[in-house]
């Protein structure tokens, strides 16, 4: 029989990072739109009158895909962005056993197509 589980999620959120490979990009943060799912290890239950601690605040989501992000420098790479959430919600939480990342580089849609990546980490 498979634990119980919990998804949050925290959707669109635009960040400007300092991310990228080419000159024009290394010296001004891009804007990047972050979309984070979390998995966590979930009680029996969820009662009326549960507090916070038996789940995670959203606002724990977001801090690890914007302040936390805005300490750590140069990215070369979106997926180190990716990376760096992941690790920073690894960090704050021992319940979360998966966080998926879902980054759009919006700088370079010429037509609104989203192009970017996902990527999926498991606490090991």
């Amino acid at each position: 029989m498979s634990a119980d589980t919990l998804e949050l999620e925290v959707h669109d959120l635009v960040v400007q990072v300092l991310t990228g490979i080419y000159s024009e990009e290394t010296h001004l943060p891009q804007p990047l739109r972050i979309s984070l799912t979390v998995l966590l290890e979930a009680p029996a239950r969820f009662a009326p009158d549960t507090p916070l601690s038996a789940s995670k605040n959203y606002l724990d989501l977001k801090h690890a895909a914007t302040a936390a992000l805005a300490t750590a420098g140069h990215f070369t790479l979106i997926e180190a962005v990716g990376d760096h959430i992941a690790e920073t919600l690894f960090l704050q939480d021992r319940r979360v056993r998966r966080v998926k990342v879902k980054i759009v580089k919006l700088a370079i849609a010429e037509e609104g197509e989203a192009i970017g990546i996902t990527l999926v980490r498991h606490r090991r």
